[in-house]
């Protein structure tokens, strides 16, 4: 109304901005209006401050790992959905004898109790280990982790495997996406030159970035930290049929697998015990539920650790999730960090 006053340029004005936001261009359209708004923001009292945008990063990832877990336990919108798995634990190991399950007759059974105790041997033998591997060089513990890294690419889920997929359940969800194709894209892609590893070291969740959100969003600082802690001791020292274990072996090979999915290097971990301690099929279920999780089926989750407790496969879940969030975290807050310096 202010511009009409002079119709000639109200006219030239609204064309112009008119061809910028609605029509034909090389920019999607909700790039566009992103890109506008974030124009109008940057200075005076609606502009987001460093709080707001904190806050923003942290709902993001929340619903992010969030949705690592709900596909990854198969959980269901409504009961009577075909395609999920988490209603029932479809795990063979149960009150019942494991060959009760149509899955696990004859050698079935015996191989997914071979499973168990190969996995307890290799940790019994890390263990011992441990103190032998005190003499490793830096140079060497970096090459192991480049190794993981590499291989983690090829970890992905066939197409055999992606057969059983919940398209209904995706189908409900693509009146939702704009983008498809938006999504976890490999941080390196096979002969092509790797991007600089995030060393844990030089950015950590203790010291660097539960400290930062605890100064813009306090209360939310203290609650990640105690659910990042929370899981990643969370233990009930049993594995299948097996009490009185130590299994902070095996969760910290879990969590920094992720991590690992995600480009990130702990300095002073020997990344050799994640191929120990982690079977194949359990690699490609990881890296599906943290990276393309609407990519899981069932398959998937019964073909890793045949013979443990449903409540055992949802507790990777559990480090699935916080893992992821920590990841996504620890690059959105050392970005944060950066601007601010």
């Amino acid at each position: 109304m202010v511009m009409g006053l002079h119709p000639q340029y109200l006219s030239s004005f609204w064309k112009t901005q008119y061809l910028l936001l609605r029509m034909d261009g090389p920019l999607p359209y909700h790039k566009r209006h992103y890109i506008a708004i974030m124009a109008l923001l940057k200075t005076g009292e609606d502009s987001w401050s460093l709080a707001e945008l904190v806050q923003a990063l942290v709902l993001l990832t929340h619903y992010h790992s969030l949705a690592s877990f709900v596909f990854g336990c198969g959980i269901n919108p409504e009961e009577d959905q075909d395609g999920g798995h988490g209603c029932r634990p479809p795990s063979p190991h149960s009150d019942s004898s494991p060959a009760s399950d149509d899955s696990m007759g004859g050698s079935g059974g015996k191989d997914a109790m071979q499973e168990v105790e190969v996995l307890m041997e290799r940790m019994k033998l890390l263990q011992e280990s441990q103190l032998e591997e005190e003499g490793v060089t830096q140079e060497e513990m970096a090459t192991r982790f480049e190794m993981e890294k590499t291989e983690s690419l090829l970890v992905a889920p066939s197409g055999e495997e992606v057969q059983g997929c919940n398209h209904s359940l995706q189908s409900n969800v693509l009146c939702f996406v704009e983008d498809p194709e938006f999504g976890y894209k490999d941080f390196t892609r096979r002969g092509e030159q790797a991007p600089p590893t995030f060393r844990a070291q030089d950015y950590t969740w203790e010291d660097h970035g539960y400290s930062l959100i605890n100064r813009l969003y306090p209360d939310v600082g203290q609650l990640l930290d105690e659910k990042f802690q929370v899981v990643y001791n969370l233990t009930y020292n049993t594995i299948a049929m097996h009490c009185g274990v130590d299994t902070s072996m095996l969760r910290r090979a879990i969590w920094n697998y992720v991590h690992c999915v995600f480009g990130i290097r702990y300095d002073d971990y020997n990344y050799g015990e994640v191929n120990q301690l982690l079977e194949r099929s359990l690699k490609i279920y990881i890296k599906t539920v943290a990276c393309y999780p609407e990519k899981t089926t069932k398959r998937m989750y019964t073909q890793f650790w045949r013979h443990f407790k449903h409540s055992e496969k949802v507790h990777i879940n559990l480090l699935l999730l916080e893992a992821r969030m920590q990841a996504a975290l620890l690059y959105a807050l050392r970005a944060v960090t950066r601007y601010m310096t």
